[in-house]
């Protein structure tokens, strides 16, 4: 048998000298064998290591005949680690307790003094069990993941403009690769759909894409959602869990919204990359993790490195590669193409038989902003179908496009409260900037931050 074949073994027995010439014998097939004579010390040790056999002896000096401190023991670890993987052994063995001990949740039995080629025969075939435990708990973690990923609607990427022709190139070259990506652009503009694009045309294809809202996500749960936990771990931790992290193991795992995350979250997060690997809440067993990893946000990082707001060291780890993403109003000769698209799907969905769009109805569509970028564009559609009489979607569908407020001037009965002519003045420079807040925030001369504290005490 090759070197490290058994992985790692703890034994545990109160007798030294077989502890130490089982580790000699072990030591040369096995990753790594550790050795243990008090059992009260077994929850500490299983629940800090990840083994891949307990060697655990039946009888202790309390007890050196029934067994009884041995299936305690086992019942112990079984507890803690329902998929420990156990071999009892015994000086004292017979059928009954082999069964009994087979009935509490021991993976075998074997009697000292062991023959060395039994021995080894028996941890190895325990091994190939653990690693089989391993790879079912793996395919279900992926299965459950990807049950939910299968609930969300898939759109392809459309477009044909000068600005989306070379995103199509710059995702060929990357997807080959594990380069980390960050994605820029506004909402709406279809940042997700190029995280699975790139995922789709890597080499990690096959394997999972796991997709996560940062900014949905609240502090508290922020390293239950992402690292796991164990049972207990707190309130509400019921079963153990695996992390976003774990279930997207082998394959590419997509943090949106990047940029919302709190200064002490992103020290957690880069070090989680920084390691490659997550250790769940309630237990300090590292967990190592290799995803290929693409982040998005609509937040200006860069500007936020600058103000102290964004950790340069974690920008510098999660772009390898940059992508921006323009908006729907720098990509006009877009909007024709998507409109048909969309129209296509909701036609179908409302049972309409549309066959296109007036001219005056295509020419409102491609004059308008579209503040919520591809999103909106959708949306409106939708509407649109949902509302029309005509075989042709036309402008008088898109009515309430054109009802948006114009910010060309106040009105002449406009309210001197300064509360009121704050929100006022803050929805004219957003409306005027076409929803770009960067932009809305640098004509009001504030920054970025301090612009969307304003648009949340306004409601806007």
């Amino acid at each position: 048998m090759e070197n490290q074949d058994l992985g790692k073994i703890l034994i545990i027995d109160d007798n030294e000298d077989l502890l130490f010439a089982a580790k000699m014998l072990l030591k040369k097939h096995a990753k790594e064998v550790s050795i243990e004579k008090d059992p009260r010390r077994i929850p500490f040790l299983i629940n800090n290591n990840n083994y891949d056999v307990i060697l655990l002896d039946m009888n202790f000096r309390e007890d050196t005949t029934s067994g009884k401190e041995g299936f305690y023991w086992l019942k112990q670890i079984k507890e803690i680690d329902p998929k420990a993987v156990v071999i009892l052994i015994t000086a004292f063995g017979d059928v009954e307790m082999a069964v009994q001990a087979l009935k509490e949740g021991a993976t075998d039995f074997i009697l000292k003094p062991w023959q060395n080629e039994k021995l080894i025969a028996t941890l190895s075939s325990a091994v190939k069990l653990k690693e089989s435990y391993n790879e079912v708990e793996k395919l279900q973690k992926k299965q459950k993941a990807l049950q939910t990923d299968l609930k969300k609607p898939y759109t392809e990427i459309i477009g044909n403009s000068a600005s989306m022709k070379n995103i199509f190139s710059i995702i060929d070259k990357v997807a080959q690769t594990d380069a980390n990506v960050l994605i820029l652009g506004e909402n709406g503009t279809g940042k997700e759909l190029i995280a699975r694009a790139i995922h789709e045309r890597s080499l990690r294809k096959d394997e999972i894409f796991v997709g996560v809202d940062m900014g949905a996500i609240t502090e508290t749960l922020f390293e239950s959602e992402l690292f796991g936990h164990k049972k207990g771990a707190f309130t509400d931790a019921k079963d153990d869990r695996a992390g976003r992290f774990e279930v997207a193991d082998q394959g590419t795992l997509f943090l949106d919204e990047i940029g919302n995350l709190s200064m002490p979250l992103q020290s957690k997060l880069l070090t989680v990359l920084q390691r490659r690997e997550v250790t769940r809440i309630g237990t300090n067993k590292p967990i190592p993790v290799d995803i290929r990893l693409i982040c998005a946000t609509n937040m200006p990082v860069h500007e936020m490195v600058m103000e102290n707001t964004f950790r340069q060291d974690l920008l510098y780890r999660i772009n390898t590669v940059e992508i921006f993403l323009p908006p729907l109003r720098e990509r006009q000769d877009d909007i024709p193409q998507l409109a048909n698209h969309f129209l296509k799907i909701y036609s179908q969905k409302y049972r309409k038989n549309l066959d296109g769009f007036t001219p005056s109805a295509m020419e409102l569509l491609q004059r308008y902003s579209w503040p919520g970028n591809i999103r909106e564009l959708q949306h409106a559609i939708e509407r649109a179908i949902i509302m029309s009489e005509g075989n042709q979607l036309d402008s008088r569908d898109f009515f309430f496009l054109s009802a948006k407020p114009s910010s060309e001037k106040m009105p002449t009965n406009a309210t001197l409260n300064l509360d009121d002519m704050e929100r006022t003045t803050i929805q004219r420079a957003i409306d005027k900037n076409g929803g770009n807040i960067s932009k809305a925030a640098k004509e009001l001369g504030l920054t970025r931050a301090s612009l969307y504290r304003r648009l949340e005490k306004y409601g806007l």
